[in-house]
């Protein structure tokens, strides 16, 4: 580890860093996880929809790393069990995402683990507060994947103004179109106890991504973004119509925009095509999941050096900006 920045989400959780790392579904698996970690900051794996087989598999390839694991909220309510699951494997945290953690919270507190939530809305991070979450991610809709519409900017000091009124010993982390030091320390200056990566960390060699994929975010800028419900349609996902998802505008997202009754009613013979696609690595034919973040990112990298540099970069940046003040 080169430099180092103290918050409370190091203190809390003892780590070099103060970066949680998205539990990216798909993405997300417990080599990444571990790398992140192992690296100082705190992995996540993405239990996604819910896969008890694959969760197994990924806890195995994390090793004696310490990891927590992320859900979709909305789904894990159709699947419960694989939170008893994962709570049995000693998570370093869970985090809950895109629907009420109340129900869930109980357990998460009676195992001892810290609950994360991630927020879109004041609302959601109220939600979070009353379940008990050590920790709130607000949550950008610059970040890849699924979220919402509020700018990161604005919404991340809202968030901590609202948790410091009512809840002053809950953490607030930065999540949305964060991929390098000036991101961290633009957080950090908001208020934000560290940041929550996805994007950048999808853009690991640790990530279960495909090659094509990561070929793709190198030549995109976030220009080349965009939020929709494509994807989800295909995929028959019934994400509630709050969260849409931010992907790579590409010749899929383009031919089925304006057309997607069309594909609901054809996603018998559609979806199976996409999820070859998708299987296959194709760029142009399935959904590639990445923020608006990609303008930022030149090379797939390990993510202890991801996030060694991004350290090193906040911390320049800080004391730059600290040298503007008399």
């Amino acid at each position: 580890m080169s430099a180092r920045i103290a918050t409370r989400l190091t203190e809390r959780f003892a780590l070099g860093h103060p970066i949680i790392s998205a539990p990216m579904a798909r993405a997300a698996g417990g080599k990444l996880a571990a790398a992140v970690s192992e690296a100082g900051g705190l992995g996540l794996i993405g239990g996604g929809y819910g896969d008890s087989n694959w969760l197994e598999e990924q806890f195995h390839s994390a090793g004696n790393a310490s990891v927590g694991c992320g859900f979709i909220t909305w789904s894990l309510e159709k699947k419960r069990e694989l939170l008893d699951q994962v709570l049995k494997h000693r998570p370093r945290a869970v985090m809950l995402s895109f629907g009420d953690p109340g129900p869930f919270a109980g357990a998460i507190a009676e195992a001892g683990v810290p609950l994360i939530c991630q927020c879109q809305t004041l609302e959601h991070v109220r939600q979070g507060v009353t379940a008990g979450a050590s920790v709130i991610v607000a949550q950008g809709g610059e970040a890849g994947g699924h979220g919402s519409v509020r700018g990161t900017m604005s919404f991340v000091p809202e968030v901590v103004d609202l948790v410091r009124r009512e809840s002053p010993d809950t953490l607030v982390v930065g999540a949305g179109g964060v991929a390098d030091g000036r991101g961290l320390a633009a957080a950090l200056a908001l208020g934000a106890d560290g940041v929550l990566i996805g994007t950048r960390l999808w853009a690991s060699t640790e990530a279960l991504v495909h090659p094509n994929h990561h070929a793709a975010i190198l030549r995109s800028s976030g220009d080349d973004t965009i939020r929709t419900s494509i994807p989800d349609k295909a995929r028959r996902y019934a994400w509630p119509g709050a969260f849409s998802i931010r992907v790579l505008n590409n010749d899929y997202i383009q031919r089925w925009t304006g057309r997607e009754t069309e594909l609901e009613a054809n996603v018998d013979i559609e979806g199976p095509k996409y999820q070859r696609a998708f299987e296959q690595g194709d760029t142009k034919d399935a959904a590639v999941v990445f923020g608006e973040g990609a303008g930022l990112i030149a090379a797939i990298e390990p993510a202890a050096a991801i996030l060694d540099k991004m350290v090193e970069d906040a911390a320049l940046a800080l004391r730059n900006a600290g040298s503007l003040c008399n």
